[in-house]
């Protein structure tokens, strides 16, 4: 039997929810861009960028335990509405500041890293409930079917939002910039409103906040492979965040406007499309956890180029192979996370696994802007490139099961 490589995409809620995400994505890559390079703009300061996502990082772990807990207690759509419309909010916020710079001399740029904190909040609740319920629209056979859709249509925003968010800051401000962003999150609530919200299965009922958040962390820890892929990825993104960098590179090395740094940002976004293509043709093999390990230590290779490279191309080439290698880890984590977890811990589970890595981009940005101030910008990401290939090897020595996972194995297994 053939496999069907549109099949997800022939249930009707899952189209509208993958509309959704679609906007989503655009409207926060476009104030990704935006937002860094205003920052950039008023500061001059490298660290500041970290700062930005450190910002984000914060409410987005702290919340997001909690907001798996809610996303498996009730509905994880309307969650999900509600998160939105605070991230709406606060994109209009950012729209306000960008009309005037006199709290800028008054405060410097704390008014934006509050407005991120705010925005962050919703973040920590709408990524295990959006998660949760995107799963719950596909069956169990088709969850590496739908993560490789899943991908391909949020790389895709990722490489249109970038470009936009660029060239609209170039060519139409700032502030219409913002805007747009808020304009694409309302649309984006129209499209999930769409999606027919199916009963989540064995619904916490009366369980204490405390013992279901030990619930899942437990059920995590005691999950070998399910533990070791998002420990792999944490880490790497820790270290391997150069993309926070994006501006700096484009001002003060590459010497580029902020329309050729909108394509650096979205070319990753290049390299994971292109990737998801190739996976929808031929998807991940048997062998999941050395294409695992691999595209992981590729990815960190791709950063070393990457931050000795003095060529435009040559820059945006490496930033495409970054992407490229990264959607392999990302297929093959949410693979492994969805076939692993019960319906019933979903929220959970997918609330530990955003503290790990989600959160993890944000910090990631952090940790290089702190490192760019203190090792300078090129040492600092060539070293975090180093430490992606050396967590690559150490997670190989001491689990060495995971390069041993067969996918046979998890999307097979008995929840």
């Amino acid at each position: 039997m053939s496999l069907d490589r549109y099949a997800v995409l022939r249930i009707p809620d899952y189209r509208s929810f993958q509309i959704f995400r679609f906007l989503l994505t655009l409207g926060l890559q476009i104030q990704v861009v935006v937002v860094g390079w205003h920052v950039y703009a008023l500061t001059h300061d490298p660290l500041a960028l970290g700062l930005t996502g450190l910002a984000e990082a914060i409410p987005a772990i702290g919340f997001s335990i909690y907001g798996g807990y809610v996303a498996d207690r009730h509905s994880r759509k309307r969650i999900t509405i509600w998160s939105i419309i605070v991230m709406a909010l606060a994109a209009l916020m950012l729209c306000y500041l960008s009309t005037t710079t006199g709290w800028f001399a008054a405060y410097g740029a704390w008014p934006i890293y509050a407005t991120i904190f705010l925005g962050g909040i919703p973040h920590g609740f709408l990524t295990p409930a959006a998660t949760s319920f995107g799963t719950q629209l596909v069956p169990k056979h088709l969850y590496a079917n739908a993560a490789t859709w899943n991908s391909t249509t949020w790389q895709t925003a990722a490489i249109i939002g970038p470009a936009i968010g660029g060239v609209m800051y170039g060519f139409a401000g700032v502030t219409a910039s913002y805007a747009s962003v808020a304009v694409l999150l309302v649309a984006a609530l129209f499209a999930i409103a769409r999606v027919q919200a199916p009963h989540n299965q064995n619904q916490l009922r009366g369980e204490p906040v405390i013992e279901s958040v030990k619930a899942g962390f437990r059920f995590v820890f005691s999950t070998p492979l399910l533990l070791s892929a998002i420990s792999l990825d944490l880490f790497a993104v820790l270290f391997g965040g150069a993309v926070s960098l994006l501006p700096v590179f484009a001002s003060d090395v590459l010497h580029v406007g902020p329309e050729a740094y909108g394509m650096m940002r979205a070319a990753p976004s290049i390299g994971a499309v292109l990737m998801a293509g190739i996976l929808i043709a031929r998807p991940i093999g048997n062998n999941f956890g050395k294409s695992l390990l691999f595209s992981v230590a590729g990815f960190g290779v791709a950063i070393i180029v990457f931050g000795l490279s003095r060529n435009f191309y040559l820059s945006v080439a490496m930033l495409v192979l970054s992407g490229a290698l990264d959607n392999v880890s990302v297929v093959a984590r949410f693979t492994i996370l969805q076939s692993l977890t019960p319906d019933s811990m979903r929220g959970r589970v997918s609330a530990i696994n955003s503290m790990f890595i989600g959160s993890s981009n944000e910090i990631g940005g952090f940790e290089s802007g702190l490192a760019a101030k203190l090792m300078g910008l090129v040492p600092s990401v060539v070293f975090g490139g180093l430490m992606t290939i050396g967590v690559v090897l150490g997670t190989a020595m001491l689990v060495p099961q995971l390069g041993r996972m067969k996918k046979s194995d998890i999307v097979h297994a008995e929840v």
